[in-house]
């Protein structure tokens, strides 16, 4: 009678083994570069913090018993210097997620609640100044000149036969124009901070709604809102930077 035969926990491949693989040796080698070389790299042009101030109204779709967290993060939709000015225009806004507890059903003595949340954006607009670190690179388009060439030609009946028209030559037209391509600046975001003051608009202690509206029995220093004014400070940090042509030596010996 044949045994069966126990089924491997885990798929079998043919020639499998388990193996400890050996150290293997290894040696430093010294890369070789050029001694002098022209690279182009991004430079930063400046290093700033800027704060900003916000205020927002926010309604909530229910009625709230109280905050139980707030969660915040900057976003930027637009950074952008408007060269040859050192002046920096800023957009974006700060994504909120609140977390809050609305009521379901309450007595006298308690207030049960379910767990909400709500993001929304809280939209901003700056213009702020750039003290540089490196100057930016800006060049503005050559001027455009015209030139002329000399033209000689017969001059019609009535003149002399020896006599000829000396002028420009007014079937064409010459022009010396150009452009020059600057590298457009851009933002590296570092970090931000927020300092945040949330006080309830339409808050009456002793008047508890769930999300109907219908008022509910509840503990006297109780009570739900809607309405919520925010005040936040914004610290933002971030670099402003331009791809530029550096030269770079290697003065080692």
């Amino acid at each position: 009678m044949m045994s069966k035969r126990a089924k491997p926990s885990q798929p079998y491949y043919p020639g499998q083994k388990n193996t400890i693989l050996p150290r293997s040796n290894n040696k430093k080698v010294q890369p070789e570069a050029v001694r002098e070389a022209f690279v182009k790299v991004p430079v930063v042009l400046g290093e700033q913090t800027v704060q900003l101030d916000l205020t927002a109204r926010i309604d909530f779709p229910e009625p709230v018993l109280e905050i139980k967290d707030v969660k915040k993060n900057i976003k930027i939709t637009q950074c952008r210097l408007l060269l040859p000015t050192n002046k920096l225009f800023l957009k974006g806004f700060v994504r909120k997620n609140i977390q809050y507890a609305t009521p379901v059903r309450s007595d006298y003595k308690r207030v049960v609640s379910d767990l909400r949340s709500m993001t929304l954006d809280v939209p901003f607009e700056t213009v702020t100044d750039i003290d540089f670190i490196n100057p930016p690179q800006f060049e503005t388009n050559p001027g455009r000149r015209e030139f002329t060439y000399f033209s000689e030609s017969k001059l019609p009946e009535g003149f002399a036969q020896k006599d000829k028209l000396l002028s420009a030559e007014f079937s064409e037209f010459d022009q010396i124009s150009g452009e020059h391509f600057n590298e457009l600046p851009y933002c590296e975001l570092i970090s931000s901070q927020f300092v945040e003051y949330d006080e309830a608009l339409n808050r009456q202690m002793g008047k508890v709604r769930d999300g109907r509206g219908q008022s509910m029995n509840a503990p006297f220093e109780e009570g739900t809102f809607t309405e919520m004014q925010e005040k936040m400070v914004v610290e933002l940090t971030f670099k402003v930077l331009q791809l530029q042509q550096v030269k770079v030596n290697d003065n080692h010996k």
